[in-house]
This record gives structure tokens, sequence and C-alpha cells, in this order.
């Protein structure tokens, strides 16, 4: 439970990775975390391997204050997720705010889009090296690493990987003198 008390935001968009929505989702909660399922709108969603999932709150009423870290799946989802100005509004300030920020596979689209990557190293799906590169990232080929405050995956089959880095940065980021405002005294 060492996650209790502090917030932390899933992003989805239909198209959604199932299993890097779902694995980092249920490992947060299992920490104790409130995980919520942040989509564009609160209509439901589906997986790109069909799964449904019920998005909880609207991206767009988030703030960086509300939140410890912000994860972004891969799959469509990112590529939809990162025309909305709420979403690369969000993920640039939970950077700026030094909240975590981790995206797995194609998540790294949205922060290619909030202008976040130039000169940090960074991972994903082979798929999206170039954009990482010509975004001023530089890539690494493994399976997941901690970048400063942001945590990096490469794909599905290093989700273990990823969840261990992420859970890891959430942890040292909620030992931090700060608190989250919702948090009781």
């Amino acid at each position: 439970m060492r996650l209790k008390d502090h917030r932390i935001a899933v992003l989805v968009a239909e198209g959604v990775e199932d299993l890097e929505f779902y694995v980092p989702f249920m490992r947060l909660q299992e920490e104790g975390a409130e995980v919520v399922a942040a989509g564009l709108d609160t209509r439901p969603v589906r997986g790109k391997n069909g799964l449904k999932i019920q998005p909880t709150t609207a991206i767009a009423s988030l703030g960086a204050n509300d939140l410890l870290g912000v994860v972004i799946p891969g799959g469509w989802a990112p590529d939809k997720l990162r025309r909305h100005k709420a979403v690369t509004d969000l993920v640039r300030d939970m950077d700026h705010a030094g909240r975590i920020v981790a995206s797995i596979c194609h998540g790294g689209w949205v922060p290619i889009s909030a202008g976040i990557v130039r000169g940090r190293r960074a991972t994903g799906s082979a798929g999206i090296r170039d954009d990482l590169v010509n975004a001023g990232a530089t890539w690494v080929d493994v399976p997941a690493f901690r970048e400063g405050n942001q945590v990096w995956g490469r794909v599905v089959a290093d989700i273990p990987d990823f969840c261990r880095e992420l859970v890891a940065a959430l942890v040292e980021a909620a030992t931090r003198s700060w608190r989250l405002p919702f948090a009781p005294v």
C-alpha cells in the first residue's frame, strides 16, 4: 500500500493496447493508489484487442496538482490522444511540475507532441524510434528505465520491467515532502 492516498491517471482512447492499460492499472491499485481511467470523455472505449474500458473521468478535468503521475499506454490510442490540447497540456504540466510521466510502446507519441522529450533518453516500440529521435530524444533499446521523472517502456513483453520502474518512481515521488491537495492529513 505504498501509494495509498495518491492519485494516478492512465490515459485511454479507442484502440489502446489492452495489456498496457490493464496491467499497470491493476499493479498501481495493488499498491493502494487511486487509479483513474482518463479518457477524452467518459464514453466506453474498446482496446486494440477488444476489451472494454470505462473511463471514469475526462482528461480535460485533470490538472498536474491532482495527480502523482500519468501513465500513457500504447496501441493506437496515443495517436488519437496527442491531437487534443487538454492531453498535451496535462502531460507537459505534469512533466514541468516534476510529476511522473510514464509511457510504454506507442505511448511515447504523447510526450513527443507535448514537447517534453528533447535532450532526454527514451524508448518505445521500434515503430516510433524515428519519431522520438526526430523530436530530439536519444533512443535507448532496453525494456524499461527512468529518465528523471519520466518512465519509459518498450513493448507489451516488457510490461513487468515497465511496472517495476513505474512503481519505484511513483513510490519515490510519493515520499518527497510535497503531498497532493486531496490526500488526508
